[in-house]
C-alpha cells in the first residue's frame, strides 16, 4: 500500500512539472512615453522561450504591421494620449491576449500667453455662467446649479437679458453651443443634452451622452459638435444624431490636462477654460496638443477684489469668439462683468 501511494506521488508530481514546462508566460513590452511623431515599438517574448507560432499587433484595436513578434508604431496617426497597445498571441493550439499601453506626449512646449483688456461691459452677477457665445452681435449663455439653471439671450454693451428659458429644477446646467440655428445645451451629471430653437427658445429634442462620463463645455467646428466631459478628452459629436464619432486626449509636452470645461472655437483651434484655473488652452483639434496656455490670473484677481467675491465657485468660466470682428469675450461664474481681451504671447 505505501509503494501504491509512493507511485502516485511521482505520477503527480511528474504530470504537474509537465504541465508547468508546457505552460506558457508571455510579456508584452512597450515603449512607455514617446514623443508625438516619432515612434514606439512592441514586442512580445515568451518567458523561457517557448516557440510562438505568430504574433498580431494592435493599437486602439486596430491592426498594424509587425515583423518577427515585434511592431513599430507610427505615433503621428495616434496624437498625443494613453493608448492601449495588444498582442494576440498563437502558440500550439491556443492563443492569448496581452495587454499594454504607451503614452505619447506633445513634440514641443506651448507657448505661454498673457491678456490686454480691450473693453468692459455689464453682466449679470447672478449668472453662474457654464456656456457662453456670441452670435449676430449678441450673447448667448447658459448657466448652471440646480435651480436656477437657464439659457439666455443678452445685449453686449448693456448686460440686459433680453430672452430667457429656464432649466427643469433637476438638472444642473452646463456649456451650449449654437449650430444651424439650434442651440444645443449640456447638462451635468444627468447624461443629458438639449436642443432648443435660436429664435423662439422652445425645446425641439434631447439627446443621451454616449462614452463620455459627463456634460462640460460645448462648441463646434462647422461640421461637428465637440464637447468636454471633465476629463482630458474632447469628443466629437455628430450635430444630426448626437452620436459621439470619435476623441482626442489633450496632452502638453509634460502631461494630460484634465478638468477641461468651457469650449470656444477660435480661428481652426480649441480654446478650453479648466475648472477653477484662471487659465486658457489653446488646443490642436487634429492631435490633441496644446500649443499654448493663457494665464489669465490677474483678471480673476481683479474682479475678485473690486465686487469682494467671496463664493469659491466664482471663477473664469466662458469664452466666446466675434468671428468678423475678431474679438474675444470671458467672463465667469457670478462675475459682474464680461471682458473683451487681446491675448498677447510672451
Amino acid at each position: 500500500m505505501h509503494s501504491y501511494k509512493t507511485i502516485l506521488s511521482y505520477a503527480f508530481v511528474l504530470l504537474f512539472l509537465t504541465a508547468c514546462s508546457n505552460r506558457y508566460n508571455f510579456t508584452l513590452t512597450t515603449t512607455a512615453k514617446v514623443v508625438l511623431n516619432q515612434k514606439a515599438t512592441a514586442s512580445l517574448t515568451e518567458k523561457s522561450g517557448k516557440p510562438i507560432d505568430s504574433v498580431q499587433f494592435y493599437v486602439n484595436g486596430r491592426k498594424i504591421p509587425s515583423t518577427n513578434n515585434t511592431a513599430n508604431i507610427d505615433t503621428k496617426t495616434l496624437g498625443v494620449g494613453k493608448h492601449v497597445v495588444s498582442a494576440l498571441v498563437f502558440y500550439p493550439e491556443k492563443t492569448k491576449k496581452v495587454n499594454n499601453s504607451i503614452e505619447v506626449l506633445a513634440d514641443k512646449p506651448y507657448d505661454i500667453y498673457t491678456y490686454e483688456i480691450v473693453n468692459t461691459y455689464p453682466h449679470d452677477k447672478t449668472a453662474f455662467t457654464q456656456g457662453l457665445e456670441y452670435h449676430n452681435g449678441f450673447i448667448y449663455e447658459s448657466t448652471g446649479r440646480r435651480g436656477t439653471s437657464s439659457i439666455r439671450k443678452t445685449e453686449l454693451k448693456t448686460g440686459k437679458v433680453l430672452q430667457k428659458v429656464d432649466i427643469d429644477d433637476r438638472y444642473f446646467g452646463e456649456g451650449m453651443t449654437i449650430f444651424n440655428n439650434k442651440i444645443y445645451f449640456l447638462t451635468w451629471e444627468s447624461k443629458m443634452g438639449f436642443v432648443y430653437n435660436l429664435d423662439t427658445f422652445e425645446k425641439e429634442g434631447q439627446f443621451s451622452y454616449g462614452n463620455s462620463r459627463q456634460g462640460w463645455g460645448m462648441t463646434h467646428n462647422g461640421t461637428e459638435l465637440i464637447k468636454s466631459d471633465g476629463s482630458s478628452k474632447l469628443w466629437f459629436l455628430d450635430p444630426e444624431t448626437k452620436e459621439e464619432k470619435r476623441s482626442i486626449n489633450i496632452y502638453t509636452d509634460k502631461n494630460g490636462i484634465k478638468d477641461l470645461n468651457e469650449l470656444e472655437y477660435i480661428n481652426g483651434k480649441i480654446y478650453a477654460n479648466y475648472w477653477k484655473e484662471p487659465l486658457i488652452a489653446i488646443i490642436n483639434p487634429d492631435n490633441g496638443v496644446v500649443e499654448g496656455i493663457a494665464n489669465l490670473a490677474g483678471l480673476q484677481e481683479q474682479i475678485i477684489k473690486e465686487e469682494k467675491i467671496t463664493d469659491g465657485d466664482a471663477v473664469l468660466n466662458g469664452i466666446a469668439y466675434d468671428q468678423e470682428n475678431n474679438r474675444i469675450f470671458v467672463t465667469g461664474k457670478l462675475w459682474g462683468k464680461l471682458y473683451e481681451i487681446k491675448l498677447v504671447k510672451k
